[in-house]
């Protein structure tokens, strides 16, 4: 599934309809659609449980003709075949809610997760064979999606995120800017030499108004392309925070992810968003911070 633009310049939508509300994506994208004054409707676990089969029929009586859907909604991450389930039933949801409706445009946020481990950068023609049950659901819904509204769905992979908002406290700049700033001790795996890409939460929610207001269509990988590793993270924080936070190197339990190396090819990402500027991960956490 290639990329492209439906739109030559950026139209501002009717309405954008959000299905998740709770995560780091959803509560920072509803921000700036509310700045730019886009009408939204927020669809979240507290109004309708997606999982049940039976709420197709009333989500169906809330989306109109012409809408944006941003599929976000799902439990995460995946850790076991309940949960596994319980998203493949989100989908089905969301699928019979919008068979018979001819919305504008769907954008599903996916991950990374769907790639298989390469030596080389990951693109978006890279292998998809997940490692993991979180990877294998996004390829399941991916596939399921693409089958139903192909001529009009944008597939987004962001890898890492870091960034206000943040739900999970994944080990990564979230967690260890949550402890430095507590002067608490940060726990690396190993020698923290795994390199990771991490993309901050601004640009990418920037790179998804600009799918939605362009009509975007394809599968697009959201990275930076610049990749660093956590013992790195761990210290540049420390010192942008003047933290008196120790890093405690702890025992590494089962194999490495992704071989410690997952690094990303973004040659669409600068064609299609050439005005989006991709600042260092010491820039974006400063900002972080500023914000925090």
């Amino acid at each position: 599934m290639s990329f492209k633009f439906n739109n030559r310049s950026e139209k501002k939508p009717k309405r954008v309809v959000i299905l998740g509300t709770s995560g780091v994506i959803s509560s920072n994208l509803q921000k700036v659609l509310k700045k730019k004054n886009i009408n939204i409707l927020l669809v979240g676990r507290s109004k309708l449980d997606l999982k049940n089969e039976n709420t197709s029929k009333v989500l169906a009586r809330k989306i109109k003709k012409e809408d944006v859907v941003v599929f976000i909604a799902t439990e995460a991450p995946v850790k076991n075949i309940k949960m596994f389930i319980n998203n493949l039933k989100i989908c089905r949801t969301v699928c019979n809610s919008l068979k018979k409706k001819k919305i504008r445009h769907l954008v599903y946020i996916s991950s990374d997760a769907v790639y298989t481990d390469v030596i080389e950068k990951i693109s978006e023609n890279s292998i998809t064979v997940p490692n993991s049950l979180h990877g294998s659901m996004h390829l399941t819904r991916e596939l399921i999606l693409k089958k139903k509204f192909d001529n009009i769905l944008c597939v987004l992979r962001p890898t890492l995120i870091y960034g206000k908002g943040d739900t999970h406290n994944g080990y990564g700049p979230n967690r260890f800017i949550n402890l430095a700033l507590k002067n608490k001790p940060i726990s690396i795996f190993g020698g923290g030499e795994e390199r990771r890409d991490h993309i901050y939460i601004d640009y990418l929610v920037e790179i998804v108004i600009k799918c939605i207001q362009k009509r975007a269509i394809g599968t697009l990988n959201l990275a930076t392309g610049q990749i660093y590793s956590f013992k790195y993270l761990a210290r540049l924080i420390i010192n942008l925070t003047k933290s008196k936070s120790q890093i405690i190197k702890i025992k590494r339990v089962g194999k490495m992810p992704h071989n410690g190396y997952r690094p990303f090819n973004i040659h669409l990402l600068k064609k299609y968003f050439q005005e989006i500027k991709i600042f260092s991960i010491k820039n974006n956490i400063k900002k972080y911070l500023e914000k925090y």
